[in-house]
């Protein structure tokens, strides 16, 4: 039992980040059906300010200048990358993503240099008592900054008018354009909330160690994670993510009791074996909107 909590404090813990990083995706491809591989790099952007930022002003407000430093990244991206190739197939601003994503993690890079830049932990490695069981603390504080961004995002889209524009844009572009509504204006502020949600897992997933150039391929993961949780599910990223990282953290554990023929990096490709397995069964993800096309 106590092995348990722990297994599952920790797999909750990555599994927060992995979810931070997918509502990201989805968001802007809600908005317009563009997946946006330019958020690994916007990830790594938001570590470093963060990093370089904390020990001038502390990590809350490093955390809250890096997310709101890389939002604004994220939307320049927007306005000069992707906001000119608007009306273009969507295979070409995936590709532009790249290109930004390739831009970013080098500028990153040379601000990294040869060494590590270290982040950190407000919370040093205390743990406190869940059910009798000592876990530590920065897990419990990821899965509580999960759950916070995942509430503030639900009412935004809920309740707000910039929210019920996004959810219309979401679902018809053109007949949201012929209600008034800017489309731009929504492609932009999508962006925005996508650039801050990466700089917060960025910032949570270097926490306790160090930013390196490698920290992007953290956010590597959350691409099997909206997979599976449905390209424009929001509840669907938060829930997939908890659910790899809860499994990803189990075999990483038990993985010595595997046969030798499996190799060591079980657990590096779970994200990947459970998306593979669950699109067998629901191609559209686990919460993803199945689409029918009348030919």
């Amino acid at each position: 039992m106590t092995e348990a909590i722990q297994i599952l404090s920790r797999g909750l813990g990555a599994g927060g980040i992995y979810a931070l990083l997918s509502l990201g995706f989805v968001i802007i491809y809600r908005a317009s059906r563009v997946i946006s591989f330019a958020q690994p790099a916007l990830m790594l952007a938001g570590a470093v300010i963060v990093s370089r930022l904390a020990p001038e002003v502390g990590f809350y407000g490093a955390l809250a200048a890096g997310m709101a430093l890389t939002a604004t990244l994220a939307l320049a991206v927007e306005r000069v990358a992707v906001r000119p190739m608007v009306g273009r197939p969507v295979f070409t601003v995936a590709i532009i993503t790249l290109g930004v994503d390739a831009v970013i993690r080098v500028f990153a890079n040379s601000v990294i240099g040869v060494g590590l830049l270290q982040l950190g932990d407000p919370w040093g490695l205390s743990e406190t008592t869940v059910f009798g069981v000592e876990v530590q603390q920065r897990s419990l504080v990821i899965v509580a900054a999960t759950a916070l961004a995942g509430t503030i995002l639900y009412v935004f889209f809920r309740f707000s008018r910039m929210g019920l524009a996004m959810r219309a844009v979401a679902v018809d572009q053109e007949t949201a354009l012929a209600h008034g509504i800017s489309v731009g204006a929504v492609f932009a502020f999508s962006w925005a909330i996508a650039g801050a949600l990466a700089a917060l897992g960025g910032a949570m997933a270097a926490v306790g160690g160090s930013v390196d150039a490698n920290l992007w391929l953290t956010a590597l993961v959350a691409l099997p994670v909206i997979i599976l949780g449905g390209l424009d599910s929001l509840p669907g990223a938060v829930v997939a993510g908890l659910v790899v990282g809860v499994v990803q953290e189990t075999l990483a554990t038990y993985q010595h009791t595997f046969p030798n023929w499996l190799g060591g990096n079980v657990a590096t490709l779970t994200p990947f074996a459970v998306m593979m397995i669950v699109l067998l069964v629901r191609p559209y993800g686990l919460f993803g909107t199945r689409e029918v096309e009348r030919v």
